[in-house]
């Protein structure tokens, strides 16, 4: 018999509401909101993991954060096991936007609220897609780098892009606000990777390569938070600090003095806890009889070196999930 992908979703379905049935009466009892997340490794997950974790705790559920490791499969496999195992209401943080409505699917079958953290989808119904205004504030991040190049007395610069997915959709929108602001200040991308793994030691090399092919490299922009830290290493290690300036997506903590002391010429950051608790509401609200927004976006908050101290008490929270005191 030869199988097709819409054979093995029914299957797989099927398999899912047949487990589900089944399931304990303890577990049916049980109010459960599950996070299913990209890969819990990278800070950003973890900060929208404890979002969703205490909107889940106030309304009296029970938490469970299952991890995809950026693994589409595993992603597929977690949600049937969410399903399985009884969760009430499910917030997805999806491998990219292409992969989720194999999960929309499952979730639809079984009647489990989905709300979408971060990254969205092609297709399928959903509850909520909570989001941020990623081109606005990658726009932002291209405009204070055109700054601090025009401060510099640099002109027609050349510029590096370090980007997460173009399969996901935020990574489209950080791309094209990015390129607007900067080619409409005059200057060119002249080299691009994106992550596979994002780490820090994958942007080094990423960044060590650019430097090496382009010796009058200007800028660099990495389009989420623990891989900058590599890019900032590659350029001291190359000792190009003087040189070529970085801008940034999102944050950790070590951000902070990095933008102080201008390392970091830019930032603009999600709010990730802020993002985790909303879509948790609004698939709590859904559970609970209620008709949540179909999308909600958030604002991005670009940090520079003179507005670092004013936005730290609420990038503290919103950002960092209070990690940082």
């Amino acid at each position: 018999m030869k199988f097709t992908r819409r054979s093995i979703m029914a299957f797989a379905s099927s398999a899912v509401l047949a487990g589900t049935i089944g399931m304990s009466a303890a577990h049916a009892a049980e109010k459960q909101i599950v996070y299913l997340s990209a890969g819990l490794e990278a800070p950003f997950w973890r900060y929208v993991s404890k979002g969703v974790e205490d909107a889940a705790k106030e309304h009296g559920y029970k938490f469970v954060a299952l991890d995809s490791r950026n693994n589409a499969q595993s992603q597929l496999q977690n949600a049937q096991d969410a399903i399985v195992k009884g969760a009430t209401g499910i917030v997805l943080s999806p491998t990219d936007s292409s992969t989720a409505p194999a999960v929309l699917d499952l979730t639809a079958r079984a009647g489990i609220p989905t709300s979408f953290a971060g990254i969205g989808t092609v297709s399928g119904e959903y509850t909520t897609f909570v989001t941020s205004d990623d081109e606005a504030g990658a726009y932002s991040v291209g405009q204070e780098l055109a700054k601090a190049f025009k401060a510099k007395g640099w002109e027609a610069a050349d510029i590096g892009l370090v980007q997460i997915s173009q399969a996901r959709q935020n990574g489209v929108k950080r791309t094209n606000g990015f390129v607007k602001a900067v080619t409409e200040a005059g200057h060119k991308i002249v080299a691009r990777n994106e992550m596979q793994l994002y780490t820090a030691d994958e942007t080094f090399r990423y960044v060590q390569d650019m430097l090496t092919a382009n010796p009058g490299l200007r800028g660099i922009f990495v389009q989420t938070d623990t891989p900058t830290l590599g890019a900032v290493r590659a350029i001291d290690a190359m000792r190009r600090s003087g040189d070529t300036l970085v801008v940034a997506f999102d944050g950790v903590p070590e951000f902070i003095s990095l933008i102080e002391k201008g390392s970091i010429v830019a930032s603009g950051m999600q709010q990730p806890y802020l993002m985790g608790k909303t879509a948790a509401e609004s698939v709590i609200q859904k559970i609970e009889g209620g008709a949540p927004k179909k999308e909600v976006v958030l604002p991005i908050l670009t940090a520079t070196a003179a507005d670092i101290q004013k936005l730290l008490p609420d990038i503290k929270q919103s950002v960092f999930a209070g990690e940082v005191k």
